[in-house]
């Protein structure tokens, strides 16, 4: 949704076009709008009075989207849905007077970002040991956790507090991203198979070091992450695991399996079918609605404007699209 949400923005606004922080966290993804025009910033104050923004799928603290409206006639906040629930949820359990422990790693735009919305009551922690450090709360205490954690940091975590805080409360629907629990339990189900493993991603992206850890800890002998098929190791032999992060576009998995060139071929495992859809977010849908909005993306002729489906568009089309 991000994606397909900053192309729509910079075929809609003459260059430049700002964005705070990293669209997602993929090097490629990131490299290729800059190249179109797009400003990256990690200081909203950064953006020029006037020009359009976009607030990236990570979540942007309270403030900060205060100021991008103050200081810009055009933003389009492409907060990821899930990352909006946690950020509801401190709300709702602030006000009824609940401490907050928020599982993340300290300094990620999203923790960063969930944080800012209850800064005074949220406790982070990143481990079990973090646990112990926690103060002995009055009151009420709520779990909450940063939506690309692994499950298994997530669960250690869960039991640590839980012992620690018998009456401890915990959302009824997970906190974890969907694309993230997909990706590791598909992993989890091929790893035994494999000599080696390649996770496609870059370096600050958190659910694909999630990844790279969990390959890591089912037993791997050989993990690579990279974020090119130019980075392929070479010399691997055996049976080679390819896994690659949300953000990581689906050229590259294309890409890195043709460096791969497996002499018995390509096995691809189907572990679910994700159907989930984000619309796009509600300050683009009457700009998306415009004439002639579409054919300037160049997705669809002038023919089909009226009857353009976003459901039916992948992101990883859009970015191909922009090349």
């Amino acid at each position: 949704m991000a994606i397909k949400a900053l192309a729509w923005l910079i075929r809609a606004f003459p260059s430049p076009v700002y964005c705070y922080h990293e669209i997602v966290h993929n090097k490629i993804v990131v490299e290729r709008f800059e190249a179109l025009g797009v400003i990256f910033v990690d200081d909203i104050s950064e953006v020029p009075s006037g020009y359009p923004v976009m607030l990236s799928a990570h979540g942007s603290a309270p403030e900060v989207v205060a100021s991008a409206r103050q200081q810009s006639p055009f933003v389009v906040d492409a907060v990821c849905p899930l990352v909006t629930k946690v950020h509801h949820e401190v709300k709702v359990r602030v006000n009824k007077g609940h401490d907050i422990i928020y599982v993340g790693h300290e300094g990620h735009e999203e923790a960063l970002g969930t944080m800012a919305v209850a800064p005074e009551q949220t406790h982070i922690v990143e481990s079990v040991s973090s646990v112990e450090n926690l103060p002995d709360f009055t009151g009420e205490v709520s779990l909450l956790a940063q939506t690309t954690l692994s499950h298994r940091d997530w669960e250690s975590v869960l039991e640590a507090a839980q012992k620690r805080f018998p009456s401890l409360a915990v959302p009824g629907r997970s906190d974890l991203c969907f694309a993230t629990t997909n990706r590791q339990g598909a992993l989890m189900s091929i790893a035994e198979r494999c000599d080696s493993v390649i996770v496609i991603g870059s370096a600050n992206s958190s659910n694909t070091r999630a990844l790279e850890r969990l390959a890591i800890e089912v037993g791997c002998e050989e993990v690579h992450r990279i974020n090119h098929a130019s980075e392929v190791p070479k010399g691997l032999t055996g049976t080679v695991g390819v896994t690659a992060g949300a953000s990581a576009p689906e050229e590259l998995v294309v890409a890195v399996l043709e460096a791969l060139d497996p002499i018995d071929g390509v096995e691809e495992f189907r572990f679910v079918l994700e159907e989930e859809y984000f619309p796009p977010p509600r300050e683009l849908r009457s700009l998306i609605q415009a004439i002639g909005f579409f054919s300037k993306v160049g997705l669809v002729g002038p023919e089909a404007e009226s009857a353009i489906d976003d459901r039916s568009i992948e992101a990883s089309d859009v970015l191909t699209s922009l090349l």
